[in-house]
């Protein structure tokens, strides 16, 4: 089994909800294990400032899927929330964003999935909630999450409970 650390965004609907039922669904993974969430967290729109904030939230899976086998399962996932990716367009409105910060401590680098997520020791957002599920987990180049959280600027990001 593989320690694996995903990264939960909305900002449509009732994202708080969205993301209460995406945990939901994630631990329904075939031959994986959601072994811990986090908070929830209020975050400022990032990227695309015109736009709702978002929702942010992390969990912690155990899975003896492969990274494409899980990133195709979170895809999967995506889309039955009604998540329709537009090519070209980036940070903008969602109604489920499911990225796979970490793989264990495994680097990938193939066209459809990097692990680590190449900004993840760069993004409060993903960082604060990660901290609360795997603070110990390595960032492979960047060191361990509770220390990469000690390096960005947090402000206007806020728990909203579970």
């Amino acid at each position: 089994m593989t320690a694996a650390c995903i990264g939960l965004g909305a900002n449509l609907g009732d994202a708080a909800q969205t993301l209460r039922d995406a945990f939901e669904a994630l631990a329904g993974v075939p031959r994986t294990t959601l072994r811990a969430r986090s908070l929830l967290y209020s975050t400022p729109a990032w990227g695309n400032e015109d736009q709702p904030a978002f929702v942010n939230a992390a969990a912690l899976l155990d899975t003896a899927l492969s990274g494409p086998e899980l990133l195709d399962a979170l895809l999967g996932i995506e889309r039955d929330f009604g998540r329709v990716r537009q090519p070209g367009v980036h940070w903008g409105p969602r109604t489920l964003d499911l990225d796979l910060l970490l793989f264990g401590e495994e680097v990938i680098d193939l066209p459809q999935l990097k692990v680590p997520h190449p900004y993840l020791h760069e993004r409060a957002f993903a960082l604060l909630p990660l901290a609360d599920v795997a603070p110990d987990a390595v960032i492979p180049g960047h060191g361990r999450v509770r220390d990469a959280v000690m390096r960005v600027e947090t402000c206007g990001i806020a728990p909203i409970g579970g």
